[in-house]
C-alpha cells in the first residue's frame, strides 16, 4: 500500500512540476516573448518549418521521457521531492541533463518557427541559468546525496553534449 501511494505520489508531482516548471520556461514565457506568431519565411518555409517543428517535437519527446523516468523511480524532478535511487536510465545513459537540453531545444524551435531573435535570446539566458544552477546547487546536491554512483556516473556520462553510446554502470 505504502509503496501504491509513492508511486502515485510520484506521478502527480512529476506532472504537476512538468507543468509548472518547463511549462513555463518552455511555453509560457516563450508564448509572451512571440506571441507564437508565425514568421513568414517566404520560399525557404519549406525547409525552416520542418526544422523548428522537429526541434521542438525532439525536445518535448526527451522531456516527456526524462520525466516518465523520475516517476519510474518513484520521485519528481523537483528538488523538494527526489527519487529514491539516482536516476541512470533511458537517456540519462547518453546525457546527465536532457531535461535541460530538451527544453532549450524546444524554446530554440519556437524562435525558428516563430522568427524571433527575442526568443534566441531568452534560450541563452534560460541555458546561463540552468548551468549556473546545475554546478551551483544540482552536481553538490547529487554528490552528497548518491555519493560514489553519483560520482561515477558523473566522470563516464557528459552532462551537455550526449553520448554517442549508452552508459552502462
Amino acid at each position: 500500500m505504502a509503496r501504491a501511494a509513492s508511486s502515485a505520489r510520484a506521478w502527480i508531482g512529476t506532472v504537476v512540476f512538468l507543468l509548472l516548471a518547463p511549462g513555463v520556461v518552455a511555453g509560457l514565457i516563450p508564448w509572451l516573448i512571440s506571441g507564437w506568431r508565425w514568421h513568414d519565411w517566404g520560399g525557404a518555409v519549406w525547409v525552416v518549418v520542418p526544422v523548428a517543428w522537429i526541434a521542438i517535437a525532439i525536445g518535448v519527446a526527451f522531456l516527456l521521457h526524462a520525466f516518465v523516468l523520475f516517476a519510474l523511480h518513484r520521485g519528481t524532478p523537483a528538488p523538494i521531492a527526489p527519487t529514491e535511487t539516482l536516476v541512470v536510465t533511458g537517456v540519462y545513459r547518453f546525457v546527465r541533463n536532457p531535461m535541460y537540453l530538451a527544453v532549450i531545444a524546444i524554446i530554440l524551435g519556437q524562435a525558428l518557427l516563430f522568427g524571433s531573435w527575442w526568443l534566441v535570446l531568452y534560450a541563452v539566458i534560460a541555458l546561463a541559468a540552468v548551468v549556473a544552477f546545475v554546478k551551483g546547487y544540482e552536481e553538490p546536491t547529487l554528490t552528497s546525496t548518491y555519493g560514489k554512483q553519483y560520482l561515477d556516473y558523473r566522470r563516464n556520462v557528459p552532462g551537455w553534449w550526449p553520448r554517442l553510446t549508452p552508459w552502462r554502470a
